[in-house]
């Protein structure tokens, strides 16, 4: 009877693991509906503003247009320093969602290296932070509470420290990496060179440009424009990252009640096959007992 009641409590830790994935699963359902929201509608205002950036960028080198000089469009062949800006979770039970960033953060540190080239790391969440402490790897900067509650005013804090740095000359390149939504099932990592500025992969975008580069006295209106160009990648970055966590979160949950509700039956099979070897074994004790008394 022990083995019965040691496959019972299991069978009732197991039903109760089941239940705590099943709420956390509807939680995180209800969570992401507003976060894939809130980044849709983010989505379409950071691709324009990178495409208009883009398009300034390949008229300035290609094409020499507007008499405009500026450190965010100059493509070095040689570079010294790399800062790296990379958005995990708070939480985790989200799967392979934060190991995906933390993994691309550590192959573009080993490529660097391997050039020479000094990596300077800005974690944003708590679980890339713990990570690289834990392996020792020095953050320049660590925010954590972020990544869970965008805020506008934190991702310009973030973004305006590594352009600080960028355009006082002591790094020659700002990189951003986040695991982005894609889907309800799935996530999509991605890395975006933030500066320098690099020209369209495709010509076409150029050419149906309408966009016009005059020469001016100052930069004031594209000073403007990169400005809000580096703090709203940042803020769709944790925006992003958010949903993205979210569905992540969902799907780990559901796979994990899946699980739990599989390891059930497999421990109910157990225990109804346990209890009739114990039924069957009273049964012939009880007649080895009956045919001895005869």
């Amino acid at each position: 009877m022990a083995n019965l009641k040691e496959i019972k409590r299991k069978i009732k830790s197991v039903e109760n693991t089941k239940k705590t994935t099943r709420a956390m699963k509807l939680v995180s359902t209800a969570k992401l509906r507003r976060a894939e929201m809130a980044a849709r509608k983010s989505r379409v205002y950071a691709q324009k503003i990178n495409e208009v950036l883009s398009d300034i960028a390949q008229k300035i080198n290609q094409y020499k247009i507007g008499g405009i000089d500026s450190r965010y469009f100059d493509l070095k062949d040689t570079i010294d320093k790399v800062d790296i800006v990379f958005v995990t979770a708070d939480k985790g039970l989200c799967g392979g969602f934060n190991i995906q960033t933390i993994k691309q953060v550590q192959l573009l540190m080993k490529e660097y290296k391997d050039k020479k080239i000094k990596v300077r790391l800005r974690a944003v969440g708590r679980k890339g932070v713990d990570f690289f402490r834990f392996q020792g790897v020095e953050l320049l900067t660590s925010y954590v509470g972020v990544s869970s509650s965008p805020d506008y005013e934190k991702a310009q804090e973030i973004i305006n420290e590594a352009i600080a740095d960028f355009e006082n000359g002591v790094t020659d390149k700002v990189i951003l990496i986040h695991n982005g939504y894609k889907n309800m099932i799935s996530q999509e990592l991605k890395v975006v060179d933030i500066v320098p500025i690099e020209e369209p992969k495709s010509t076409d975008s150029v050419s149906l440009s309408l966009m016009e580069l005059e020469p001016a006295e100052d930069e004031t209106i594209l000073n403007s424009l990169m400005k809000k160009y580096f703090e709203y990648n940042m803020y769709y970055a944790l925006i992003d990252s958010l949903a993205a966590e979210h569905s992540a979160r969902m799907q780990a949950m559901e796979n994990a009640t899946n699980n739990a509700s599989d390891r059930v039956h497999k421990l109910t099979l157990a225990y109804n096959k346990a209890r009739q070897e114990s039924i069957t074994t009273e049964l012939i004790e009880i007649i080895s007992g009956v045919e001895s008394m005869k």
